[in-house]
Formats: C-alpha cells, structure tokens, sequence
C-alpha cells in the first residue's frame, strides 16, 4: 500500500508504471541477495563463538588442565557469562525495531491534499496542522516538521529512517551489521547488555587462558611426557586451540572495550549515536543536551527503575518510544513558579497570573516519574515595574 501510494505520486501515466514495474524483478532479486550477504556479520561471530566454546571446554578445560577444581571453577564461571552473552546477542538481534503507529500518519483527507500540493510552504502547512495534535518537539534544520516521504508518516521525536532496514526506527542509534539490525528504543538495552557480557565473555577467557597461553612456548620437547616438569606442558593439539583463543580473545576484548565505553557515555547523556553528531533540533533551536534529564533518570530511561531487571535481557526501559520528557519542555512541580511583585502593589492584584500547565499525556506519565511535568505550550509571566511604577505583564510562548 505504501509502495503503491509512493509510486503513483512519483510517476505520472500508466505506462511509465508498467515499465517500472517490469523493473522489479531483479530489483527484488537483488533486494534479497543483499539481506542475505547482510548474515554473513552474524554467521561470523556465531561461528567465532560455537569454536571458542569448544576450544574452551573440550581443548582448555577438559584436556588441558588437570586440576579438578580449576575445571569446575573456569566452567562454571564460563557457562554462565556466555548463555548472558548468547542471550542478551539473541534479543539483539531478532528483537524488531519498533516502528511509528498509526496515529502519525497522515489522515486520508490530508494525504491526498499533501499528495496532490507541490509547493512545500502548502505542504508544510499541512503537516503542521496534524502536528499539532501530537507530541512533537523537534524539527527538521530549517524549522520544519520531520516528514518521512518513504514511509509517509511524520516522524516522532528522536525516529528517524533506516535506509538499511528501509523503514523508520523509535529512537534510532544505528544501524549495526554484527547484530544485522536496527538499535534503537525497542532493543537498545539488550545492545549494551550484548557488549556487556560480550566484553566480560573475551576478559575471563583471555584472564584465564593466560597462564597456559605462557606454557605451551615453553613446550617440553621430551617424548616422554614423564620427564617433563609439571610446569611444562607437552605438546598436543590444544596448543593450536590455546592460543588462538587467547589472541581472538583479546583482540576483540580491546576493539568491544572502546564501543562499550562510548556507549555508556551515550547513555549518561541521554543521546544516541545520531545525537552525538548533530544534535536534536527544537523550536528554540539545536540542543545536544535537550533529552538530557539527569545521570540517574538518564540511565532509568534505558534500564527502568527496577535495578533487579538492569543485568538481565528483558525489556524494561521507560516510555513508549514516541514521546520523551525534555528539559526544554519540563518544569520541576516543587519549584513554584511566582510572580514577581512590584514594589507598593497588593498581593491580590497579581493573583492568578500565572497558569498552571497541563498534566502529563499518559505515554509520558512514567517516563516523568512524579518528577517532571510536561506541557506542550506553556506560558511564563513576569510582571515587571515600570518607570511610572505601574505592573506591566508580559507573556512569552515557550515552544516546547
């Protein structure tokens, strides 16, 4: 429907349709090779896992080391890190982006009338107007509403289009070839988690294989495997296992430590990787900290507020993916907007200037946690003196 739609406005006759039609077959052949060759990433890591699991337990652990409490300790502590790290990778990657709802697509009526407009002003005109019922802040550089043309629906704040996925993502980080899919709100904490455990996964293995990494260079020539001091190990084919798993290890430890970092950066901040290049632009202007809500509340965002869920792959991060609280449109309810009274004017005359904003949507009542309450456009109001001593009130629209 989408394409159809999309096509009849592009293309102006019949035949031009039929043409390009006979077009897409080796478009939508090509379409698929290439979501095919999009697993070869995946593939390669899940191989790289299902070997370093044998050459860990097979090779490592039940060949090499001959102490059995150093066996039962380094697999426990082993099978544990690595079903975290399968797990939170499984949710990675066959959690689907989630996408804009339906109340942010254009009204039949007003589709067609966007349709049909070529002037951009007109259009512009008409998207605001069906903005103006729903949680919008940002725009585009240029002031204007962030409109998707491909998949026709006014983008809410912080979506924006995978050109990869073909499709607009809530929240959208990026888009990564390891996990073959979108991060953004629906699956970004089993992201971090990924390269949580992912990271804890290569840090013990490396830890741990370390001292046997050291023995197989020094490798007891001997034939006889009794002549060999215990410090020595003699050589066999878990040698080769060893110490490519220390290498693998560590070089994926230190190139994971490095996005790890930064991505908890990301979090602190309350940005996403597009934010972290061009900052989110509101009515007001560009504001890399403007979904910034504090360090705390800024990790409650993407972990929840139950810290027992925080470690494990289940989703609990806050809101709904299409509104999110913002310090440029929020006020705090325990600081008590007052006006300011002149000198020599009664109380009562300036009683009632100000009003009180609105309660939160219910999509936002959570994220706000008792905290914060939203408006979408508020009024402040001074009242200042003038030279005559006489009250002068003065409104300003904040654009949320």
């Amino acid at each position: 429907m989408r394409g159809g739609a999309r096509m009849d406005r592009s293309l102006p006759s019949l035949p031009v349709f039929c043409s390009q039609g006979r077009k897409m077959a080796p478009t939508h052949v090509l379409r698929c090779c290439q979501r095919g060759l999009a697993w070869i990433p995946v593939i390669f890591i899940a191989l790289v896992v299902c070997w370093s699991y044998y050459a860990y337990v097979v090779q490592l652990c039940l060949i090499t080391i001959t102490s059995t409490g150093e066996k039962i300790i380094y697999l426990v502590v082993f099978h544990l890190s690595f079903i975290m790290f399968v797990w939170s990778y499984w949710k990675t990657i066959f959690t689907r982006p989630a996408n804009p709802s339906k109340e942010f697509c254009l009204p039949k009526t007003e589709k067609e009338q966007y349709e049909k407009e070529q002037r951009p002003e007109t259009q512009q005109e008409i998207l605001r107007r069906v903005a103006s019922t729903l949680p919008l802040y940002t725009r585009t550089g240029a002031g204007a509403i962030r409109y998707c043309d491909r998949c026709q629906v006014i983008k809410p704040d912080r979506c924006h289009h995978c050109s990869a996925c073909d499709m607009c993502v809530l929240k959208m980080d990026h888009h990564c070839p390891w996990v073959n899919n979108c991060v953004g709100f629906s699956n970004y904490k089993f992201f971090i988690l990924f390269l949580t455990y992912s990271l804890i996964y290569c840090l013990f293995i490396a830890a741990s294989v370390l001292q046997y990494f050291i023995k197989f260079w020094t490798l007891c020539r001997r034939k006889s495997a009794e002549n060999c001091p215990k410090t020595y190990l003699t050589e066999s084919q878990a040698k080769f296992h060893v110490l490519f798993l220390f290498f693998v290890a560590a070089m994926f430890c230190i190139s994971i430590l490095s996005l790890f970092t930064y991505h908890l950066w990301l979090v602190g901040k309350n940005r996403s990787t597009i934010e972290a290049f061009r900052a989110p632009v509101f009515r007001n202007g560009p504001d890399k900290n403007g979904f910034s809500l504090g360090f705390s509340k800024n990790i409650a965002q993407v972990f929840g507020d139950q810290k027992k869920y925080w470690l494990l792959p289940v989703f609990t991060s806050q809101g709904d993916g299409f509104s999110f609280p913002t310090r440029l449109v929020t006020i705090d309810p325990e600081q008590h907007t007052e006006c300011l009274q002149p000198m020599g004017l009664d109380k009562t005359a300036v009683d009632g200037c100000v009003e009180q904003p609105d309660p939160p949507s219910e999509s936002q009542n959570h994220l706000l946690a008792n905290d914060y309450h939203s408006e979408e456009d508020h009024k402040e109001t001074e009242v200042l003196k003038s030279d005559e001593s006489e009250a002068v009130t003065i409104s300003i629209d904040s654009e949320s």
